[in-house]
């Protein structure tokens, strides 16, 4: 029995070195792809919330009390500069024009009949500057009585979509109570915040007129089909935020922007000469991002990095590899450091076409 474990003891030995071998011998055989860091100028979008609001949005309020006698428009419909909307029973200002008119014109008889006289030296001069002040007190109460009139008809001030009514017909409104909203969407103001890091750079920049057009990122995740442009910077930092607001205006000829929508502003910055290497070359431990540098020798070399700008499948990479190194870009996980690999040499170029196919798809 001691002779039979002894031999079975000897051919599992056997066994497992050459089951070692043989995955040393295809371990070696093994090549990695490897390339090296690319310098180039390249260009990011950075990413901030907005708010869409109509160049021009107002709400709409009664002029007079009184009840709602007519509705023209209807919620959404688009109005023309002019156009009638509201009508508030006018009754009681109708008979006010018309009182006004009487008095007027009794007045305008007797300034006629005092400045015939006048002329005629039977009375005097100061009578019939009393009458044309009386003429022009009349003329004036039946000009407020046709105005406060006239504001029973409420009109579009502008064109525009109506928004929801907060009245209905027949409704007793008072003077200044809400009818309704009117958005003019021809053009929308965009608002996104900026922190003060980022605004620094942007005033002090040589380029900045390149940052000056931005595009949009609706809510669904498409790009707004026209580009905006950034025309003016709040005068004050929000102290509880750090930020400071920016407004681009975006034209809307199709009307598809609302006031009140949300969205993203992508703010192109430009970068020059920076240092570029592929995502997926590197790899975390404990928050930490690491690369596997190869040498001369083909001995992988656990590195730590530092990046700056995270671009689609690119890193920035501000300190921990220089422009000639060679690093992997693949097998990251069957490689350890110390390793002697074979490698094939990659072009950077060819990296980027393949990721950016990839990104396109």
């Amino acid at each position: 029995m001691k002779k039979i474990s002894f031999i079975c003891i000897g051919l599992l030995s056997l066994l497992l070195y050459t089951s070692c071998e043989h995955h040393s011998h295809h371990a070696e055989e093994a090549t990695y792809l490897v390339t090296q860091p690319i310098r180039k100028d390249t260009s990011i979008f950075k990413e901030y919330v907005c708010q869409i609001r109509s160049f021009q949005h107002i709400e709409l309020r009664a002029l007079e009390k009184g009840y709602l006698q007519n509705i023209y428009i209807d919620e959404g419909q688009f109005v023309k500069k002019g156009q009638l909307m509201f009508r508030i029973m006018p009754l009681i200002y109708q008979a006010e024009v018309e009182k006004a008119e009487a008095e007027a014109k009794f007045v305008e008889v007797e300034y006629l009949n005092t400045k015939q006289l006048a002329d005629k030296n039977i009375v005097s001069q100061s009578e019939l500057a009393l009458a044309k002040a009386k003429l022009d007190k009349a003329q004036a109460e039946l000009a407020l009585a046709r105005t406060h009139l006239s504001f029973t008809e409420v009109k579009a001030p502008f064109d525009g979509i109506m928004g929801r009514f907060n009245v209905r017909l027949g409704s007793l409104v008072d003077e200044g109570e809400l009818l309704t909203t009117l958005s003019d969407n021809s053009k929308v103001w965009v608002y996104f915040n900026v922190p003060e890091a980022e605004y620094l750079d942007f005033a002090t920049s040589d380029r900045k007129e390149n940052l000056l057009k931005v595009k949009l990122q609706m809510a669904n995740g498409k790009l707004f089909d026209q580009e905006g442009v950034v025309e003016t910077i709040e005068a004050d930092f929000n102290n509880e935020t750090g930020n400071i607001a920016f407004r681009a205006t975006f034209a809307n000829p199709k009307g598809i922007l609302r006031h009140g929508e949300t969205g993203n502003i992508l703010m192109p910055v430009h970068l020059e000469n920076v240092l570029l290497i592929p995502q997926k070359a590197t790899f975390e431990i404990l928050g930490k991002k690491y690369v596997f540098v190869i040498d001369q020798n083909g001995v992988a070399n656990m590195r730590e990095i530092v990046t700056d700008t995270e671009m689609p499948h690119l890193f920035e990479i501000k300190k921990g590899i220089s422009d000639n190194e060679k690093i992997l870009i693949e097998g990251l996980r069957k490689v350890k450091h110390g390793d002697e690999i074979k490698c094939d040499l990659v072009s950077m170029q060819k990296v980027l076409a393949e990721l950016n196919h990839l990104h396109a798809e």
